[in-house]
């Protein structure tokens, strides 16, 4: 796809997506209140489902600076002592890292020194994102999630690093499965990259994944989705467009407003769907309260 192309498409699905007056929503406008009470009709059994990867501490090819976790009490005396004594640790992460479940914040891609919605990226100061920060959702996100499982229509296990997803691709998994996307949705598709990461072990995803390619994201704008999660990250790498890396990062946030969740794990959550025999569910969406912060942390639980 060629750089022209590629502005061309980020400006018609960046037209009308400008907003006057309160806190932008972003395409989170299309989540209403009805369709928030409409989902919670989706749960049929109760069973809940992670849909998070467990945090990696271990240093790899995708996680070169791993999250870090160590104990911090009890000391070791207190461990016989009598009485109540209690045990601490701390966790230290990158919110966006290549291998931890995480959300975007509206405020993490920059583009002409602007952010969505035209603010300005001055906005964004050593202390903190002062616009569109994570603060947006401190209240969660909560609606219908739908899982488009895309190895699943191909018949494979995984898609293979630098494959492309199409929004044809996306059409013809929700025919195969019997669902549709539709306004205020919260679209997981599935690549399989954890699978193939369990399976034949990490590498380094800055060089090669498997993702969206930029034109399917014109079925998140035709269908006015709200929320996008992955398994990788969403993007492809090599990246498809000449001279723009990130470029479904580009036109999902920054162009539309949509929140990225980037590194899910769906290989519990698929097999409970296929048993069910629906891909539709409640999902809830919970970020940390960070301030300032350009995402966070996230451990989405669909609800079947």
């Amino acid at each position: 796809m060629s750089e022209a192309a590629f502005r061309a498409l980020y400006e018609r699905l960046r037209a009308g997506t400008r907003q006057a007056g309160g806190p932008p929503r972003g395409a989170l406008r299309h989540l209403t209140s009805e369709r928030v009470r409409a989902a919670a009709t989706e749960v049929r059994s109760g069973r809940t489902v992670s849909l998070a990867a467990p945090i990696e501490t271990r240093r790899g090819p995708d996680s070169p600076e791993p999250a870090a976790h160590r104990m911090t009490g009890p000391p070791p005396a207190d461990l016989d002592a009598p009485g109540p004594h209690f045990a601490r640790d701390r966790l230290a992460m990158n919110i966006h890292g290549d291998v931890d479940s995480h959300l975007d914040a509206l405020c993490h891609v920059i583009v002409d020194g602007e952010l969505y919605d035209g603010v300005p990226a001055h906005s964004l100061t050593p202390d903190g994102a002062t616009a569109l920060s994570v603060d947006l959702v401190d209240n969660g996100i909560v609606g219908r999630g739908v899982l488009l499982d895309v190895p699943r229509l191909r018949g494979v296990p995984w898609l293979e690093p630098g494959d492309h997803v199409t929004p044809e691709d996306l059409a013809a998994a929700e025919e195969a499965q019997g669902v549709r996307a539709g306004p205020g949705d919260l679209l997981f598709v599935r690549v399989g990259h954890r699978l193939r990461r369990r399976e034949l072990g990490a590498w380094n995803v800055s060089e090669a994944r498997a993702g969206l390619h930029p034109t399917a994201v014109t079925f998140l704008a035709e269908r006015q989705v709200a929320v996008l999660g992955g398994d990788g990250n969403n993007d492809t790498a090599p990246s498809p467009v000449d001279g723009v890396g990130f470029p479904v990062h580009v036109l999902a946030i920054h162009a539309m407003g949509t929140y990225l969740m980037d590194w899910l794990q769906f290989e519990e959550l698929a097999p409970a769907c296929a048993d069910a025999g629906r891909w539709s569910f409640l999902c809830a969406v919970a970020p940390l309260r960070l301030p300032g912060a350009t995402g966070s942390p996230v451990n989405p639980i669909a609800v079947l």
